[in-house]
């Protein structure tokens, strides 16, 4: 807790109580050394006076909201007015507490205003874990044409069809062009196609009626249904049925969809992003894919490279994820010496940005404060 108070009877007075309840304390003489304080280290919440020199406790409150505007700044003062509190509360204050303060009221208004700090840091942290879009980090030539492209395309309604290696992100070029959109409020639903057995695809993707079949008790709402007014991404289609193809094809083509067991069309208004590691045209000529259905996804063509293609980007994929890694487990970034970056620039990455993400977490959990080439050799599969 950091004090700011220009009475230093005040500060000592509230420095005591407030340790003798367990909190660690700061002490400032005026609003100016307070505020440099504030700015270098991290406080939980703040006691600040109102008439000080140099830098007001109002001025304090200014700065200080747009340096960390979560942490909590109670206002305390000996002319407390009912229009001082209004303008204080208006620019950002938690509470306002007139000097002497009651200790009850002080102690209270602490532990509500930590409880919402601690509130509002769960809730950041939920986001994030939820809805967050990680980053598409590089800045090799391939990676900045593909974020190029996407905040062209992002903004149309045009179908992609994002290509590459198993590992290489494509699900992230969706989340990307679905976050850019006019429909990122919408719903992003993802489907993988190789993940759903052949019988099963049709229901998935489009619903079927109760008794359709025998094991539908009840009535499913399918993954076009779920995704409309937003986007649907289908990773691996390269795996869909022919049968299941041609249905996914009248969607595109007409904007409607039928249940399995039902007779009544449902109008749906959805974006296709596709995905897939194969050779859609190979496919067409092997006759596992429909040509017309390759013409309908495709109207914009995204090739993810693979690792070993932009092994310039290593050094940036490690150092975030060795900082997403570190903060998911708790502790101090993690550094790594730069002939350890070598080494793993060296290595054959056939499972991509998933193999690499695994090689650091594992280097994280079984290396010392700082990674080194050793630890390179020894925990990581050379070729």
């Amino acid at each position: 807790m950091l004090i700011i108070d220009d009475e230093a009877s005040i500060r000592k007075t509230l420095s005591e109580i407030l340790s003798f309840e367990g909190y660690k304390i700061t002490e400032a003489v005026d609003g100016e050394e307070g505020l440099k304080l504030f700015s270098e280290k991290t406080f939980n919440t703040v006691l600040c006076d109102i008439k000080m020199p140099k830098l007001d406790g109002m001025e304090f409150l200014e700065k200080a909201t747009t340096i960390a505007p979560d942490v909590p700044i109670i206002m305390i003062t000996g002319h407390g007015t009912i229009e001082t509190a209004v303008e204080a509360v208006k620019k950002g204050a938690y509470d306002f507490i007139s000097k002497p303060p009651d200790l009850n009221r002080l102690l209270i208004t602490l532990r509500n205003a930590l409880e919402r700090t601690t509130l509002v840091t769960e809730t950041k942290v939920l986001k994030k874990k939820v809805s967050k879009v990680q980053e598409i980090v590089g800045g090799s030539a391939p990676i900045q044409k593909i974020k190029d492209t996407i905040e062209k395309v992002a903004p149309t309604e045009a179908r992609v069809l994002v290509t590459g290696e198993n590992g290489v992100g494509k699900e992230l070029v969706a989340r990307w062009i679905h976050e850019l959109s006019s429909r990122s409020n919408s719903p992003l639903v993802e489907v993988n196609c190789a993940a759903i057995p052949t019988e099963l695809i049709e229901s998935e993707l489009f619903g079927h009626e109760k008794g359709s079949f025998t094991s539908a008790i009840k009535q499913r709402i399918g993954k076009f249904e779920q995704a409309n007014g937003g986007t649907l991404f289908l990773d691996e289609i390269g795996d869909m049925s022919l049968n299941a193809q041609a249905k996914v094809l009248r969607a595109l083509q007409e904007g409607k969809i039928t249940r399995v067991g039902a007779d009544k069309d449902i109008n749906v208004d959805v974006r296709v992003i596709a995905a897939t590691n194969k050779d859609l045209l190979q496919e067409v000529e092997e006759k596992n894919f429909r040509l017309d259905l390759y013409h309908r996804l495709s109207v914009i063509l995204i090739n993810v490279p693979s690792l070993n293609e932009r092994k310039d980007d290593i050094p940036l994929l490690v150092d975030q994820f060795l900082d997403d890694i570190c903060k998911d487990y708790g502790i101090s970034k993690k550094g790594i010496e730069d002939k350890a970056i070598d080494l793993l620039q060296e290595y054959n990455w056939t499972g991509n940005i998933r193999e690499l993400r695994n090689v650091v977490e594992r280097l994280v959990i079984l290396s010392g404060k700082t990674i080194t080439p050793n630890d390179v050799k020894s925990y990581v599969a050379m070729n």
